[in-house]
């Protein structure tokens, strides 16, 4: 099995970088934003022929059960910025691109796989929605979730992977540490902090899951 893993920034890349040997497994930086994640997305398709991509790295988390640390598994992804109107058609809803699902669906063995994991990192399967804002802002946040309440995680790319992932036939997963939390937070203060004391270990859990995997 041929497995990449996409995330968005250096920091990310060098922590998961390292704890990757397997000439099976490729590790590649997209850049931030949802153009450069489905470039990278289809490049990694075309060039590496995997059978599964994986979207990791770090979001913001939401939620009275998500914590700083934890790890949220996409059991659905959308767009938070995504608004086709009802003018043509009126069965578009609101983060829905027209005619493409209005959620894109991790691949079911994946969720599956990342639900059995053992261990001290709480990984909770849910909804990630993805658009291209750094949410820094509890105003941004409250914003967000008012759309998309039931929201566990938000990232920069991962919707945008899945969605050319979905166009190719490819399965998918996204699989994000989250950083933060912004609606408890100041002037990106956790997520600055996390980088700082927390991340070093954080993506041990990713390796896990994919080691399951091979």
């Amino acid at each position: 099995m041929k497995i990449g893993i996409i995330v968005a920034m250096d920091k990310e890349l060098k922590q998961l970088k390292q704890l990757f040997s397997d000439e099976n497994v490729r590790v590649e930086k997209c850049g931030i934003g949802k153009v450069n994640a489905a470039l990278c997305a289809q490049r990694l398709i075309n060039e590496f022929h995997p059978d599964v991509i994986i979207s990791s790295g770090c979001a913001g988390g939401n939620g009275d059960d998500i914590k700083i640390n934890d790890v949220v598994a996409s059991a659905e992804l959308v767009y938070h910025d995504v608004y086709c109107g009802t003018a043509i058609d009126n069965t578009t809803i609101y983060g829905q691109v027209q005619g493409l699902p209005a959620r894109f669906v991790a691949a079911p063995w994946l969720l599956a796989k990342a639900n059995a994991l053992d261990g001290d990192v709480k990984v909770h399967p849910g909804l990630i929605v993805t658009g291209d804002w750094f949410v820094d802002s509890k105003e941004k946040m409250r914003e967000i979730i008012g759309h998309f309440p039931e929201a566990k995680a938000v990232d920069m790319e991962s919707a945008a992977i899945a969605q050319t992932c979905y166009m190719n036939k490819v399965d998918f997963i996204s699989f994000r540490v989250i950083s933060d939390m912004p609606l408890y937070d100041s002037d990106a203060s956790q997520y600055h902090d996390f980088w700082a004391t927390v991340a070093e270990h954080s993506f041990q859990v990713t390796k896990t899951f994919v080691e399951s995997l091979l």
